[in-house]
C-alpha cells in the first residue's frame, strides 16, 4: 500500500498523519455487474426454477442421457475438467466444454460465436449432433408426457402443451443466475484496496502492460468477443484416438469443408466454418478469464492444462499449429521473468471467488397422457 505523510497541527504540535492514497485502476478494466436480460426473455422465479430442472433432465436430448449438467457439470466448473467435451453416447465431442459461469454477458456463445444468445445456444447444444443428438419434435413430445412439466409450462408460458422454445428460453433464464460478481478482483475495481495481495497487485501491473493481456481481455467480461489465431496446437486425441477421428471428420464434413480441405485438414478451422474466409482458420473467440480457478484444462481444445501453462504459453510468444499464416502479429515473446510469471498467475487467481454449486433439483417422471388429454 502506498502512503504519504502530511502535518497537522494541533496548537504548536505537528503531528504526522498517514494518507492512504487509492492504488491505480488500469483503465479498459472494470467490475463486472448485473446480468443483462433481454426484453424478449423476461427472469422470474418460476420460469428460473423450471429452467434449472430442464438443464439436469436429460429429457432434451436424443438417447434421454446427455441433460446439459452432462457437459456442464457444477464441481467441474460448470464445464468438464478434460481437455475436450463429453460427447453423445458412442462418439466423443470436438472442442473444450466451456463454462456457464458469466455466460449470461457474453454477445456470442461457443468458442467460433456461432450463437448469439443463451436461447440460441441451448437450443445449439441440445440439437448437436456430437452434443444432444435431440430432435426438437420428439422432446416436445416427452416433456408432454411429464404431468408436472405441462403445469410448470402452463403457469410460466401460458402453454397448453410445453413448448420445446419455451423450454430453451426456460434454460437460459436458470443459466443467467449463474454468475459471479464479488471475486477478489471485482471488489479491488470497487474500491477495496485490501481486495489484493501485493503480488496480485503486480500481476494486475503485468496484466495491463509489459504482458499485454488487457488488448484481447478487457471490459468487465476480459474479453473483447473478437476472434485470434494464438498458434494453439491441434488437439492431440486427434493423432491417436479413433472416436475422436470420425468425430473431426464428422464436423469437417457437416459444417462444409471442400473436399481437399476434408482430405487434409488435421485442425480446427475455428472461426473458417463460419465465415468461409482462408484468413479465419485457426481462430476462436476470446474467452473470459473469470471463473478460471476450476475451469482447467484451457483453450479451445483443453491443450494447455494449467493458468501457469497459459502464461507461459504466452511468454513464450504463443505456439504453432495448421494455420500459422493466421497467427495474429499481436502475439510475441513477452520476456517475463520467472517472479513476473508467478505475480500473472496470482493475478488470473483473483479472478475467481468461492466455487459455485447448486443442489441439483428432484425430477419429474413421464406418466400416461389422460384419456380425455390423449383424444386431443
Amino acid at each position: 500500500m502506498m502512503k504519504h505523510t502530511t502535518a497537522i497541527a494541533f496548537g504548536m504540535a505537528l503531528v504526522a498523519t498517514p494518507i492512504l492514497a487509492e492504488m491505480p485502476r488500469p483503465d479498459g478494466l472494470s467490475a463486472l455487474g448485473d446480468a443483462p436480460i433481454p426484453a424478449s426473455n423476461p427472469q422470474s422465479d418460476a420460469k428460473v426454477e423450471l429452467g434449472k430442472m430442464l438443464f439436469f433432465d436429460p429429457i432434451l436430448s436424443g438417447n434421454y442421457a446427455m441433460p446439459c449438467s452432462a457437459c456442464h457439470l457444477p464441481d467441474a466448473g460448470w464445464a468438464i475438467q478434460s481437455p475436450i467435451s463429453f460427447g453423445y453416447p458412442g462418439t466423443t465431442h470436438w472442442r473444450n466444454s466451456q463454462t456457464i459461469v458469466n455466460s449470461a454477458y457474453y454477445g456470442k456463445l461457443f468458442w467460433a460465436g456461432s450463437s448469439g444468445n443463451l436461447e440460441h445456444q441451448a437450443r445449439s447444444a441440445a440439437r448437436g449432433g456430437v452434443a444432444g443428438n435431440g430432435e426438437d419434435d420428439m422432446m416436445e413430445s416427452r416433456l408432454a408426457f411429464v404431468p408436472e412439466y405441462r403445469e410448470r409450462f402452463n403457469d410460466v408460458f401460458g402453454d397448453d402443451w410445453p413448448s420445446i422454445r419455451h423450454a430453451y428460453d426456460a434454460i437460459a433464464a436458470f443459466e443467467r443466475t449463474i454468475v459471479q460478481t464479488d471475486t477478489p478482483f471485482d471488489n479491488y475495481m470497487n474500491g477495496d484496496d485490501a481486495a489484493l495481495s501485493e503480488q496480485q497487485v503486480r500481476g494486475l501491473d503485468l496484466f495491463a502492460g509489459k504482458a499485454g493481456c488487457i488488448e484481447c481481455h478487457n471490459g468487465p467480461l476480459l474479453s473483447d468477443e473478437k476472434y485470434y489465431n494464438t498458434g494453439v496446437p491441434a488437439y492431440s486425441g486427434w493423432e491417436d484416438d479413433e472416436i475422436a477421428q470420425i468425430t473431426f471428420r464428422f464436423e469437417l464434413y457437416a459444417k462444409g469443408s471442400t473436399e481437399a480441405m476434408y482430405r487434409s485438414t488435421k485442425d480446427d478451422p475455428g472461426l473458417y466454418f463460419r465465415t468461409k474466409e482462408t484468413g479465419d482458420k485457426g481462430k476462436f473467440r476470446t474467452p473470459s478469464l473469470r471463473y478460471t480457478a476450476f475451469t482447467y484444462p484451457y483453450m479451445h481444445n483443453g491443450m494447455l492444462e494449467t493458468l501457469r501453462d497459459v502464461v507461459d504459453f504466452y511468454n513464450a510468444g504463443g505456439g504453432t499449429n495448421d494455420f500459422a499464416d493466421n497467427k495474429s502479429a499481436l502475439i510475441q515473446p513477452l520476456g517475463l521473468s520467472d517472479g513476473e510469471v508467478d505475480d500473472l498467475v496470482a493475478f488470473l487467481e483473483s479472478l475467481s471467488g468461492e466455487e459455485l454449486l447448486v443442489e441439483e433439483p428432484d425430477l419429474p417422471e413421464m406418466q400416461p397422457l389422460p384419456a380425455a388429454m390423449a383424444a386431443n
